[in-house]
């Protein structure tokens, strides 16, 4: 039988020629700071459990305990027979913790984003959005007919200049999308500075705060929280499967956004219900992350220890300000390297290469969190200091 593949092996090639191509890591143990990767024992900074909250008993017992009464699965999309009451619950926690009137679950992330993107903007609608947004945002305007425009990054004189333009202003809707935390530079979005432009010119204002929630802002509310922009961001996306240890993208809102978006978002409408044991441990990270504020304020003293020792070393960390630190080398082969010869020597952080990055701004992107000793931090920036000085980084 013919292999109508068959030129899926030529471009897996050109990958692997450009530096570009990587395999599939495998976790052989729980998810904390110390794991066995790829049959090694390392230190880990390349997840995004930032809380910790992956392996926490608390969030272990709540999905079991959820499991004995709800069962395993839900055999259905929410439209048709999935909704639990547990469903309802956990969104009704989620909007009282995000501040807003109604939460909205989907499946992750990726799925938040372009089905709201796609359900609200339409063809005679612009979207202005950050140069550096995630792909799932970059993914969620293309599934529109609607006009584009692209600000440089966290440029507010830029940003005036586009809602200047006569196709913008005079759109039906505009909106104003952006992350809240960027994911490979760890540097925030204005978020007070756009609600003004926001006000200003009559946008509907979105912020991805994937790498926000549970990170930025008060208990970890979100880096709307921590502008103090409560009510000015229309849609607040988030999600549970990062800091929260758990699964599922969030939109956070007025009420009407999420009774247009259960009917309307594809995304949404098309996609099985979570698990009840999913819904439990989410639900259970909400609570922990209010009742057990140490994780919070370690999660900051590990990342400011963390961050302020690897510039000590000489390493440049870019622009970061959020526990996202990179270290940026250039040449995506330099990011292969590094992250090989860390991996050796017992820790395991990813290289970050094109075409998530700019060619010439290949990075290994480390994530500290809650879990991480001073100890793990120490041996890691130990290891930092023998690789960087045999590569000559530092």
């Amino acid at each position: 039988m013919t292999n109508h593949l068959e030129f899926l092996k030529e471009e897996i090639q050109k990958l692997k020629d450009q530096n570009l191509y990587g395999e599939l890591p495998i976790l052989q143990s729980q998810q904390a700071a110390r794991v066995r990767m790829n049959g090694k024992d390392v230190i880990t900074l390349s997840t995004n459990n930032y809380l910790g909250f992956a392996n926490n008993p608390r969030l272990a017992a709540a999905a079991k305990a959820a499991i004995d009464k709800w069962g395993f699965g839900t055999g259905a999309v929410r439209q048709i027979a999935g909704t639990m009451e547990i469903h309802m619950e956990f969104e009704r926690k989620l909007a009282e913790f995000k501040g807003t009137e109604a939460a909205l679950l989907f499946v992750a992330g990726i799925a938040a984003n372009r089905g709201t993107i796609q359900a609200i903007m339409g063809p005679d609608d612009v979207i202005i959005s950050d140069q550096l947004n995630h792909g799932s945002i970059i993914d969620g305007v293309r599934l529109t007919k609607s006009g584009r425009e692209i600000y440089a990054h966290n440029d507010m004189d830029e940003l005036r200049k586009v809602l200047q333009k006569p196709e913008v202003k005079n759109a039906n809707k505009r909106l104003i999308v952006t992350d809240g935390v960027f994911s490979m530079d760890g540097d925030i979005s204005p978020l007070d500075q756009i609600c003004e432009l926001a006000e200003e010119f009559g946008c509907i204002t979105m912020v991805d705060d994937a790498h926000g929630e549970g990170v930025m802002g008060k208990q970890g509310r979100g880096t709307a929280n921590h502008f103090n922009v409560h009510g000015q961001i229309d849609i607040d996306m988030g999600t549970m499967s990062k800091a929260f240890g758990g699964l599922g993208g969030i939109i956070a809102g007025r009420q009407e956004l999420k009774d247009y978006l259960t009917n309307r978002a594809r995304s949404f409408i098309f996609t099985t219900a979570h698990p009840p044991a999913v819904i439990a441990a989410n639900m259970e990270a909400i609570k922990m992350v209010q009742d057990e504020p140490e994780h919070h304020k370690r999660l900051w003293e590990n990342t400011d220890y963390f961050k302020k020792e690897l510039q000590s070393l000489g390493f440049d960390t870019g622009r970061s300000v959020s526990p996202i630190t990179p270290v940026m080398v250039g040449e995506s082969a330099k990011a292969q390297q590094l992250s090989k010869e860390l991996f050796a020597e017992g820790l395991y952080v990813k290289p970050i290469v094109f075409p998530l990055v700019a060619k010439d701004a290949a990075r290994v992107r480390n994530i500290v969190t809650a879990q991480h000793t001073k100890e793990d931090l120490d041996e890691c920036l130990r290891i930092y200091e023998t690789i960087g000085k045999r590569m000559g980084l530092i």
